[in-house]
């Protein structure tokens, strides 16, 4: 049985995945950078091993000294997250060699599904609909026409060992397919150290849904309902939310079933996510599988009451899964905005930056996955997430409310943040209609972008206390000199012209 974990990565999910482990009764060990010595998954975890410097390929990619930890620490097994070396195949047969758990599937279903041109060739041959396209990589410019004219404008393409937007690019015409095929091949060789783009069908005004699935080592493949996620800006994921607005029971059950059937055509075993582009006709089409845990699964283990992680864990100890399908219900609706450390009027820049003061949201049926606390310094070297935010109720509309109320009580101050523009998303028509695809930011761009305002609240509490200070030291003057002025009035019009930062 499983006793020891390592968790091979950083973070809110690093927490995450310990905060199961102690309700489990299992160690956990913590790797760290240099500059991640004060995070919070080092401060939780039983251990804790610094494993090389900032840089990633230098600490949370350096498979070789993380593994050193791991027979250095006698685990049972390594998590890994998502991210980093999550879907690394040659990592995780590394740790299966050591006699070590890999906490994921195995490295053949990695390397099957990594591959999104192989991933199709599978699916085709199962029977899973697929985006009209090619089967193979582009062998050059003139065969890229040649594929074009059949498939027919508009297309995408994308990089074959691509993920998270990077070698992709939308095509409307000639004009732009060769800009955009160069462009294509040179950010996946500089992304992914492969340069092969196939092509693609695009879909016009898609939604974009994926299905959680569980597999053990006994056969048995289950699915956990839909996540929506069409709530994007440059292919990345915003705001997630289940169940889909866009879903019904029949859909529902058709997607589920293909979403097994994907994992099944690849011996899958351990949480994986299959994901589908749906268009308005409730056409479904296999997008790609995400040979780990998700980003957004707190939503799915909102409505199902599963914990994803025990899950992950009892199938690598060979433990059958507790529940079958028909045992699986949704209750009620769960929202998940994904707070990052960024400016979102700077074109959404990173903000890294010392945490000065943070008050997380509490009350009912919220949820923060998070890792700061106040006098953290986050790093630039990661990515800006700091927390993500899940809200649940009854029904839809409760949720996106208190979804509000928490996004309103989220405070954090030293660094900008992504919580002014996701209260905007919450406020949004298309949005609170459940009326959206993948379109929606730069459809309601205009409305996302405007001017946050504080609606007479000042929304910067290290500024508040600033004022503070200066109409103390006001009223002290006045007094000293028998001025009669008002010290709140005065002492606020001069700090916030002083200042001209505060907004109302």
């Amino acid at each position: 049985m499983i006793k020891k974990i390592l968790v091979a990565n950083r973070g809110e999910i690093a927490v995450r995945v310990m905060r199961t482990c102690r309700e489990l009764g299992i160690s956990s060990v913590a790797i760290y950078s240099k500059t991640d010595r004060k995070a919070m998954h080092v401060r939780y975890a039983d251990e804790a091993y610094c494993v090389g410097l900032a840089p990633s390929n230098e600490s949370y990619l350096n498979s070789e000294k993380i593994l050193e930890v791991a027979q250095k620490t006698n685990v049972d097994a390594i998590h890994p997250g998502y991210g980093f070396l999550s879907e690394n195949a040659e990592f995780a047969k590394k740790v299966t060699e050591l006699g070590i758990k890999f906490i994921g599937p195995t490295p053949e279903a990695i390397l099957t599904m990594g591959d999104k041109l192989t991933a199709r060739k599978k699916m085709i041959e199962n029977g899973v609909p697929v985006v009209p396209g090619t089967k193979d990589p582009v062998k050059d410019e003139d065969d890229l026409v040649a594929t074009v004219k059949s498939v027919g404008f508009p297309v995408m393409l994308k990089a074959s060992s691509g993920g998270g937007g990077k070698g992709m690019r939308l095509v409307r015409s000639d004009e732009e397919l060769m800009s955009s095929y160069r462009m294509a091949k040179s950010e996946a060789s500089a992304s992914f150290g492969d340069d092969a783009v196939y092509v693609e069908k695009y879909i016009e005004s898609p939604h974009h849904i994926e299905f959680q699935v569980l597999a053990d080592t006994h056969g048995n493949v289950i699915h956990l309902f839909e996540r929506e996620c069409s709530v994007q800006r440059r292919h990345q994921k915003v705001v997630e939310e289940t169940p889909s607005p866009l879903m019904t029971p029949e859909l529902r059950e058709k997607m589920g079933e293909q979403a097994v059937a994907a994992a099944k055509s690849v011996d899958y075993v351990g949480a994986g996510t299959v994901e589908f582009l749906v268009d308005n006709n409730h056409n479904f089409y296999f997008l790609e599988m995400n040979t780990r845990l998700q980003v957004e699964h707190p939503i799915t283990e909102r409505v199902t009451g599963k914990d994803l992680v025990k899950a992950q864990i009892r199938i690598a100890d060979g433990l059958p899964l507790q529940y079958t399908q028909d045992e699986l219900i949704q209750n009620g609706h769960a929202i998940e905005c994904r707070i990052y450390a960024e400016d979102h009027k700077n074109n959404f820049m990173p903000s890294p930056g010392l945490i000065k003061h943070i008050t997380e949201p509490l009350g009912l049926g919220i949820r923060t996955d998070g890792y700061v606390y106040e006098g953290y310094e986050i790093p630039y070297h990661y990515d800006p997430m700091i927390s993500k935010l899940i809200a649940w109720a009854p029904t839809r509309e409760e949720a996106i409310k208190r979804m509000k109320r928490a996004l309103y009580e989220y405070k954090i101050t030293g660094v900008k943040t992504s919580i002014p523009f996701l209260t905007k998303i919450m406020d949004t028509e298309d949005f609170y209609e459940g009326k959206y695809d993948t379109h929606f930011i730069e459809n309601n761009e205009e409305s996302l972008m405007a001017d946050i305002g504080c609606d007479g609240v000042c929304e910067d509490i290290a500024l508040f206390i600033a004022y503070v200070d200066y109409t103390d030291k006001i009223r002290k003057r006045n007094s000293s000199s028998g001025t009669s002025a008002n010290p709140v009035t005065s002492g606020w019009k001069e700090f916030a012209k002083r200042k001209n930062v505060l907004r109302f």
